[in-house]
């Protein structure tokens, strides 16, 4: 599985994808998203109950390589770099951004360094985001006179709200870690020399949790933005009267009176 630029090990149930290209800050290839997305697609293994997406060095994700829009133009004219930048946006789109959020299990992005352009949008399509202290977050775009991709028009409004997000936008410029949080696209900041603990730690704490009803949420949360009130209430009566199914929910509520800790298996 693992590929020329992108690592994945397991840790017990913990699948850990990490870009491995530091000496271009992770900066993405058309080959890369590819690879990207066939590991998510293996992900889906009900052994892997959770994911956690990292980088290399300083860098979480540069984004895509620009010196690849440069040849592309110098080389072939607009007319090449459109129908470059249009296979690699949809190739990330379909494979990447739907993969990680068609993923029936929670997806953990550690930012570990500059998360910038479509890097920026890769950690925010993730379920939760955990930052280093030297993290910062671009949208970068703006910069070079491009419009946004990678889910980030999407999510980007429903996080911090329509005028912040196109303010992050125009500025296009580094959002801190501890701002990053207060605006609300981090959960958690930690100290950087105790990065790779802390996020491995809390990635193997969801890992080890009732994965199935994460899973399910996940869906139901993604769905609620195109259903009203009453459909969002039939659909939560739904999951519920089947998750009592689940190994997980019959081993929580005898935890739960017995007054121990569960031991959840993520079925």
């Amino acid at each position: 599985m693992p590929t020329d630029f992108i690592d994945f090990t397991r840790k017990d149930t913990l699948g850990v994808i990490t870009l491995n290209r530091p000496e271009a800050r992770n900066a993405l290839t058309p080959e890369m998203v590819a690879d990207l997305g066939q590991i998510i697609v293996d992900c889906a293994r009900p052994e892997i109950r959770a994911v956690m997406l990292t980088g290399t060095g300083g860098a979480f994700c540069a984004g895509a390589d620009v010196k690849d829009f440069v040849d592309s133009l110098e080389s072939g004219g607009p007319e090449a770099l459109s129908a470059h930048v249009q296979e690699l946006a949809d190739s990330l789109h379909r494979n990447v951004i739907m993969g990680i959020r068609n993923l029936q299990k929670p997806v953990i992005a550690a930012v570990n360094g500059v998360a910038a352009g479509a890097g920026f949008s890769l950690a925010l399509c993730c379920d939760m985001r955990v930052a280093s202290a030297d993290a910062r977050f671009i949208m970068a775009y703006a910069g070079i006179g491009c419009t946004a991709d990678g889910g980030s028009t999407y999510m980007l409004p429903r996080l911090v709200g329509a005028s912040k997000a196109m303010e992050i936008y125009m500025a296009s410029q580094p959002i801190g870690a501890e701002y990053a949080r207060e605006l609300g696209l981090v959960n958690q900041v930690c100290p950087a020399e105790g990065f790779e603990r802390h996020s491995l730690e809390t990635a193997t704490r969801l890992a080890q949790g009732p994965t199935v009803a994460y899973g399910r949420v996940k869906s139901m949360f993604e769905n609620s933005w195109g259903a009203g009130l009453e459909e969002q209430l039939a659909a939560e009566t739904d999951a519920i009267s089947n998750i009592v199914f689940t190994s997980d929910f019959q081993e929580g509520v005898k935890a739960f009176t017995q007054k121990r800790i569960p031991w959840f298996q993520g079925r």
